[in-house]
């Protein structure tokens, strides 16, 4: 039998405004209605054409969200490290485990959209290359986080021997979780090397929750590329509840196909207010 009390429960939002203290208000205020996490996208631009909804630095934001929050997890969802250097990344992100005392998962992925949030820069938009990049940078960040002598020569980078500290407060390491679009088994691959999943999905208006269905079936296929699930998570990343009722007869099933969270995020192509969307969310709790 699932333990739907085992499923716990986020909240995340884009990385815009033109005040960050909106967005850290917000992130407060999910801890005290009870949210278990509350996660940042991070993005450049949300548009090709490189303008777009004012943008606020998501890791200064969560740096501020860590000293006014003691129990929430914390983090982005989800950065591509191809458009920072991963030694840098390695310093942020253990900076941050320490600012939260132990509160932060770090969610990756290739990012988008590609022109808007690469190309504009000059930084790599081939999806291949970028997908490398993500591979070695990972590698790199469990080298640097470990505290050890660490060094590597790879396709994409070369460092070392170097040494940082302090260290992360987690061991072995932050938890990285790997976000991905179904059904495209590279991501999985990637996932199921690491701490956890963030399966993606599309309908006609964007994003779209993944099914029971999918969230078994992806779970099995994990289940099939690794030794054991102790401790991995799979997160399904909803919508935001309108009904927070009706969504609670919905958990179950998700837990039972091997869901460990539910996060709610807002969906600024489907709402205009979003933002009030999320702030009435809050409110009620979970």
């Amino acid at each position: 039998m699932a333990d739907m009390a085992a499923l716990k429960r986020g909240i995340a939002m884009p990385c815009f405004a033109d005040d960050p203290s909106v967005l850290i208000d917000l992130c407060v205020a999910a801890e005290a209605a009870g949210f278990d996490g509350v996660f940042l996208w991070d993005h450049m631009t949300w548009s090709d054409a490189g303008d777009g909804p004012p943008m606020v630095d998501p890791w200064l934001v969560l740096a501020v969200v860590a000293a006014r929050t003691e129990r929430v997890l914390l983090g982005p969802m989800i950065t591509p490290p191809s458009r920072r250097r991963p030694w840098v990344l390695a310093r942020e992100t253990t900076t941050l485990d320490v600012l939260s005392s132990g509160r932060t998962i770090f969610g990756v992925g290739l990012g988008g959209p590609d022109h808007g949030d690469f190309g504009l820069f000059g930084e790599v938009t081939d999806r291949r290359t970028r997908a490398a990049m993500l591979d070695e940078s990972l590698t790199i960040l469990d080298g640097l986080w470990s505290g050890e002598w660490f060094t590597h020569h790879g396709a994409q980078y070369g460092l070392g021997p170097v040494r940082f500290t302090p260290t992360p407060v987690q061991r072995p390491r932050i938890p990285i979780w790997v976000g991905g679009v179904l059904p495209n088994p590279a991501p999985i691959r990637r996932a199921a090397r690491w701490d956890g999943a963030v399966p993606i999905t599309y309908d006609e208006g964007g994003l779209a929750r993944p099914s029971v269905e999918q969230i078994t079936a992806l779970t099995a296929e994990i289940a099939g590329q690794r030794e054991s699930m102790d401790g991995y998570d799979v997160a399904v990343w909803a919508e935001v509840a309108l009904d927070p009722a009706a969504v609670e007869r919905e958990l179950a099933a998700y837990a039972e196909a091997g869901a460990t969270w539910w996060i709610e995020t807002a969906r600024p192509a489907r709402d205009a207010n979003w933002l009030d969307g999320l702030r009435t969310r809050i409110s009620q709790g979970c």
